[in-house]
């Protein structure tokens, strides 16, 4: 039986592989709603929110894994990591941002 530690670690392994960055803003705007317990707290998000539309040419590759990488992990931590698998893994090729993208 696998754990919930590894299917967290297979599905980070996964979004990582072949140059994934994140989905794209639309994808992402959907997975990041399907997030329970969002919340304000003061001027930011929790969790905070996806890095697109304004923001999305203003931050590095880096800046969007690490988001997107904390955004798998909050649904981990929140019950919903099997969901959002299901999401993650049905996306198209052109569904994802890929580095070194234009």
């Amino acid at each position: 039986m696998i754990t919930s530690n590894e299917k967290l670690s297979a599905l980070i392994a996964y979004i990582q592989a072949e140059g994934r960055v994140c989905p794209q803003p639309q994808q992402w705007n959907e997975l990041w709603e399907m997030l329970p317990n969002k919340h304000q707290d003061g001027v930011s998000w929790k969790p905070s929110l996806p890095l697109i539309l304004a923001v999305w040419h203003n931050t590095t590759d880096a800046d969007k894994k690490s988001r997107f990488k904390d955004h798998i992990e909050y649904a981990a931590t929140n019950g919903v990591l099997d969901d959002i698998e299901t999401y993650i893994r049905e996306l198209t090729h052109d569904q994802w941002y890929y580095e070194d993208a234009d």
